[in-house]
């Protein structure tokens, strides 16, 4: 049977959704808390999936990336404007709107190709083991809603 672990990070990020027919079209934030969870058959030679420092080290780039942010869709016909003002703290999503479910499935690429790429590193302080699989990444945009991705 599998070992599981699970980490939660915490951003304040704001977008919003050219497709969407209601409010949510407007500008607009949320307090998200993104969870990965990695999944391991055997654990390591510390007794561990993968260290949640060794976690922390691979998601970082790509959570903080969300902080302080506004998440905007390219076709959205005020996406220049935003992002000759605001360059550095707008993340693009090529032709989609940024929903939670989006967001999920970009944070689970990402951290799954850097799980591929470190997997087995040696001369890090907290590597990552060989066979350390990413489950599935959530993405909670309200007290009671959340999106996630897995493949």
């Amino acid at each position: 049977m599998p070992f599981r672990i699970a980490k939660q990070f915490t951003v304040e990020s704001g977008h919003l959704l050219t497709k969407h027919p209601g409010a949510c079209r407007f500008p607009h934030g949320h307090s998200r808390t993104i969870e990965v969870v990695l999944i391991a058959d055997t654990l390591d030679a510390h007794d561990m999936v993968c260290d949640f420092k060794a976690l922390k080290r691979l998601l970082t780039a790509t959570v903080e990336c969300f902080d302080h942010s506004l998440a905007l869709n390219t076709e959205d016909p005020q996406f220049d404007v935003f992002y000759m003002h605001y360059r550095e703290r707008i993340v693009p999503f090529e032709g989609a709107d940024p929903t939670s479910e989006m967001l999920a499935q970009r944070i689970f690429h990402a951290l799954q190709a850097a799980l591929r790429q470190q997997a087995g590193v040696m001369g890090v302080e907290f590597p990552v083991p060989e066979g350390v699989r990413l489950e599935r990444v959530r993405v909670t945009e309200t007290a009671s809603s959340w999106a996630e991705y897995w493949e």
